[in-house]
């Protein structure tokens, strides 16, 4: 924790100034029984909070470690970028994208938050998948087919995490989708200036270019392929269709042919669809969709003359509303966006609002629609608000703060619900989503799997999340031991087996023979416990002030400002150097990981902690405790700055 008057200045302290050892009754009875106590140290791995907050269940802590250096590849030569990139793709097969569009709430949940400032992770990520797209990296080989075959209807983030899993766990995938282009809301959804095109096929085609994943574009399952049929061609079924409508506004007159939804919007949008914007439009919402429509349509412009060869023809291939956005003559938009919420409160991530602000839309927080004003025509001409306070998440009208916002067009941004019409309708919980089970499994409909915003609208990490979640009980259920229920903290966890395997330390096979104490023997992982499923380690159980004030590595942005945003579809983030992302890996305080400090050794005053011989070393093994010489002073344990030594009974 730091000063307020000097962001510099550390303040943490174990122990408060003016306390004695005798006030605190545990560590009293630590000292005095220190000569004599049978506990010793265990290496307890537990899941740190940024990879618990992380909704795709990323291995954050382990591909920071290797930017720092600390984890090393196993096979000498190997740019730990790549290495690194291994690591992302077991939880994650988008770190370009979603480095750059996940709100991140890793960051939030950082431990270091407690010291100076979260760890710039999102960054990192991005800094990574670039680094692999612009070195061609591949995907790890995918394992020998099974035989079994797995239809993924959808192909957004959530279809193509689970075809990427699917087809690691050795199952050959058929992506059914009914866009002509793979993507779902990561293409369709989200501008280009936020997801650049190049990144997002780049990391795509890695996927679909596995041998086994086939790909059916303008396909519409319930439509042109009945359930019935991959229900007679598939051993199982995962539904990832998204939230491909919008919810228009519950107010009177919303059914206006000038009133639209936010999904359609940016669907044509990204589709090539959408030239032009009307002059004025108010936009109802407050999370991140409402600020990309604004934004869109600040940067589109309003044309006010046009001549025909201006439009692009049917025959074009590969064009884009952003191509045209200086050919024609246009006039800057009037944008104003409405939010129940305070702007302080809304949804929508602070950098996206400040952006907003900055490139000239006006954010009204605390405001509620009340009524759609139409013409004699039937089109809206503004919308009629008041302000409102918040109870929960029901708006309470503010009497005599009636109000209208002149428009021209009105854009609903407030939720999304899944198309289970055209065939569909078996999939319908009565309430525009799919309902499924603790196993991701849609319930009454056994061999059928769902995943992404079609249970559950949120965000893009989180598809792609229960896609590979969904992969693995796919796999139990093929195999016949799909169980009821899913481990406490369920993320891509680290697994010390398979980190011994990887460098060829794996134990012996045990002997079956009962013996008194492991420490010694060469089947055990001596004195270890993952508690990874069950446990997220705080940061009070960390050690923090052996962390020193690090300023963040920011990523650089490129504000663009109201008088220049006309036309402006430029990317704004500006990734993070080598050097950038490996101080930010430097940064990570490895919350529930030995990283490899030293201090248990240096401080132990019976010299029972002693380094692992380094041939045998790997990550979590880098310091073993001898039993016999081990009192039980606790103090390896007060001086770990990673919380990753507890004492317990053991020999």
């Amino acid at each position: 924790m730091n000063d307020a008057s000097d962001p510099t200045k550390l303040t943490f302290r174990r122990f408060e100034n003016g306390k004695t050892l005798w006030q605190w009754d545990d560590l009293t009875t630590k000292i005095f029984q220190a000569d004599r106590s049978y506990k010793c140290p265990t290496y307890v791995h537990r899941t740190p909070p940024c990879q618990g907050s992380c909704p795709s269940g990323h291995d954050i802590r382990g591909w920071l470690a290797i930017a720092r250096g600390m984890d090393k590849p196993p096979v000498a030569g190997t740019p730990w970028q790549k290495y690194a990139f291994d690591r992302m793709v077991e939880a994650n097969p988008f770190p370009s994208v979603m480095g750059r569009v996940c709100p991140a709430p890793c960051e939030d949940g950082c431990n270091r938050n407690e010291v100076d400032d979260f760890v710039g992770i999102n960054a990192v990520e991005q800094y990574v998948g670039d680094w692999a797209i612009e070195n061609r990296v591949a995907l790890p080989a995918a394992p020998a087919l099974t035989g079994k075959r797995v239809a993924v209807v959808g192909g957004g983030p959530a279809g193509l995490a689970a075809a990427h899993f699917l087809r690691r766990k050795g199952h050959a995938v058929t992506i059914f989708e009914a866009h002509d282009m793979l993507g779902g809301m990561m293409r369709f959804g989200i501008p280009g200036y936020r997801t650049p095109r190049e990144k997002l096929d780049a990391e795509i085609d890695r996927i679909v270019g596995q041998d086994g994943v086939e790909v059916r574009c303008g396909v519409r399952v319930g439509r042109d392929v009945g359930i019935d049929d991959l229900e007679r061609d598939f051993d199982a079924i995962f539904w990832g269709i998204g939230a491909q409508r919008g919810r228009p506004l519950p107010v009177p007159g919303a059914d206006a042919e000038n009133c639209i939804t936010g999904v359609e919007f940016l669907d044509h949008f990204n589709r090539g669809w959408v030239f032009s914007t009307a002059r004025r439009i108010v936009v109802v919402g407050g999370g991140d969709t409402s600020i990309d429509v604004a934004s869109v349509a600040r940067r589109l412009g309003h044309v006010t003359r046009s001549g025909a060869h201006d439009f692009a023809t049917n025959e074009e291939i590969g064009h884009t509303a952003s191509d045209v956005a200086g050919a024609l003559k246009r006039e800057g938009v009037n944008a104003v966006l409405t939010s129940l919420f305070p702007v302080e409160k809304m949804t929508a991530a602070e950098r996206e609002r400040e952006d907003a602000v900055r490139e000239g839309i006006e954010i009204l927080g605390g405001v509620m629609p009340l009524d759609v004003v139409k013409d004699a025509n039937g089109l809206a001409v503004a919308l009629k608000v008041c302000k409102c306070t918040m109870k929960g998440m029901t708006p309470i009208p503010v009497e005599g703060t009636e109000s209208e916002i002149p428009c021209d067009m009105i854009i609903s941004a407030i939720g999304q619900m899944a198309d289970l019409a055209e065939g569909l309708e078996r999939l319908d919980s009565g309430r525009g989503a799919i309902a499924i089970d603790p196993v991701y499994q849609v319930r009454k409909m056994p061999n059928h799997f769902a995943g992404g915003d079609a249970i559950r609208p949120h965000l893009l990490t989180t598809a792609i999340g229960h896609g590979r979640i969904a992969a693995e009980t796919i796999t139990d259920f093929l195999d016949g031991v799909l169980g009821e229920r899913r481990p406490k903290v369920d993320v891509d966890q680290f697994n010390l087996l398979a980190e011994l395997h990887e460098r060829r330390l794996d134990p012996a096979p045990y002997d079956h023979r009962q013996d008194r104490g492991t420490d010694r023997k060469p089947f055990a992982v001596h004195n270890y416990e993952d508690r990874g499923a069950s446990q997220i380690i705080p940061h009070t159980a960390l050690f923090k002030g052996h962390f020193g004030y690090v300023a963040r590595s920011r990523r650089e942005e490129r504000h663009v400002q109201s008088d220049e945003v006309l036309g402006d579809f430029g990317e704004r983030i500006v990734a993070l150097t080598e050097a950038q992302a490996r101080k930010e890996g430097e940064r990570c305080m490895s919350c529930g990981l030995c990283f490899e400090c030293d201090n248990c050794v240096i401080y132990c005053p019976q010299t029972a902690v002693q380094r692992v011989p380094k041939k045998e070393r790997a990550v979590g093994r880098y310091v073993e405790t001898d039993y016999k010489k081990c009192v039980g002073c606790h103090i390896c344990m007060d001086v770990c700055p990673t919380g990753y030594i507890q004492m317990g009974l053991g020999e």
